[in-house]
């Protein structure tokens, strides 16, 4: 396995190493609940090092961009971010990605950690024809995610840029604990929080500073309870290469501009959706049919039982005739029906910036 720059502060802290596409990173350090509480009640600190950074540049590299993905990253001051994803030409998903505008003809994606091989190929052969250039930055960058209600305030204890007018979604460059860093106010647990990008050689202190100042280490257990929570997808389960996103609820990153592979996006019909579950009684788990009238009507692509709400949640497809707000199905766990009704996520109230 490929090990980040925080490895030795993960096996120092005592985190239960395990395999993430093809890395090894953290699942959990004490529990999985208590690290995911932490991030919502105080601050926690994540190591999303094995992300890919790819640099675009060049005179066309907006042209290529609005090409490439289904946001429209014409709408991106400098300094400023947007979520967006990269279609393909069958109707579903190659990524979902983050896009940010570094310089006025320079953009940063971070893809996901297991698609960088496809995510980089892809964008290769689409780039084809513009003025632009790739750099694949991934080995460049350690990436840390400082997230929760205090994480501002604890970041701003390294660092002299003042930062309570960095709003959500901008992007800059200061020093965090005396070292050059790039932050961005964004993340992927619903709350308020930093992504943190350090060269790999200063990453250890920053991380070391970082708890110091009060930020719980938390591992890819309490990552995939706290986006569950949130309503975020996980590339995989909630979307994949067959997935159309105009029948889920982030259709609204669609905008109407030309992009690679519109026509088969549209062309598809939305026979399913993805939707939200809660139970009163029992955890739905990835793979477990969802039922309606006793037969089967879809599946759970993610499911967990949240520890703020105490109940199980989930996000899974269903029959589009069953997908309105309130709709009572079933989710078949361990060979027992038990009640789930569709809900619109985010599952908990999420932090604001």
């Amino acid at each position: 396995m490929k090990r980040t720059p925080l490895y030795d502060e993960h096996e120092r802290l005592g985190g239960r190493m395990v395999d993430f596409a093809g890395w090894a990173l953290p699942l959990q350090y004490t529990s999985i609940t208590k690290e995911h509480l932490a991030v919502r009640e105080a601050v926690g600190l994540f190591d999303v090092s094995h992300m890919g950074e790819f640099f675009v540049r060049g005179p066309e590299a907006l042209a290529f961009l609005r090409w490439a993905t289904l946001n429209d990253p014409a709408r991106l001051k400098l300094g400023r971010a947007q979520y967006s994803m990269l279609p393909n030409d069958r109707g579903g998903v190659v990524d979902d990605i983050y896009v940010y505008r570094t310089g006025e003809l320079e953009y940063l994606v971070v893809v996901n950690a297991a698609n960088v091989a496809k995510d980089w190929a892809h964008l290769n052969r689409l780039v084809e024809g513009y003025d632009a250039e790739l750099e694949d930055a991934s080995d460049a960058w350690a990436l840390m995610a400082l997230q929760g209600p205090r994480a501002e305030a604890t970041l701003q204890t390294l660092t002299d840029t003042e930062l309570s007018g960095v709003r959500k979604n901008a992007t800059l460059t200061l020093e965090v604990a005396g070292v050059p860093a790039r932050i961005a106010r964004t993340g992927y647990t619903g709350e308020d929080g930093f992504e943190i990008f350090t060269a790999p050689e200063d990453a250890p202190a920053v991380w070391r500073a970082l708890t110091e100042a009060g930020a719980t280490p938390a591992g890819l257990g309490a990552r995939d309870t706290l986006r569950l929570e949130a309503g975020f997808p996980l590339y995989g389960h909630e979307l994949t290469d067959a997935t159309n996103p105009r029948c889920t609820p982030l259709a609204w990153v669609i905008k109407d501009k030309p992009y690679f592979g519109r026509e088969a996006l549209e062309a598809a019909a939305c026979d399913e959706r993805l939707v939200g579950l809660v139970m009163e009684r029992g955890i739905p788990r990835e793979g477990y049919p969802i039922l309606a009238g006793g037969a089967p009507a879809g599946r759970v692509t993610s499911g967990t039982q949240s520890p703020v709400l105490k109940k199980g949640i989930a996000l899974g497809w269903v029959r589009a005739d069953l997908a309105e707000e309130g709709t009572e199905l079933a989710v078949e766990v361990r060979g027992r029906a038990l009640p789930a009704r569709v809900v619109r996520p985010p599952f908990v109230p999420l932090g604001k910036k």
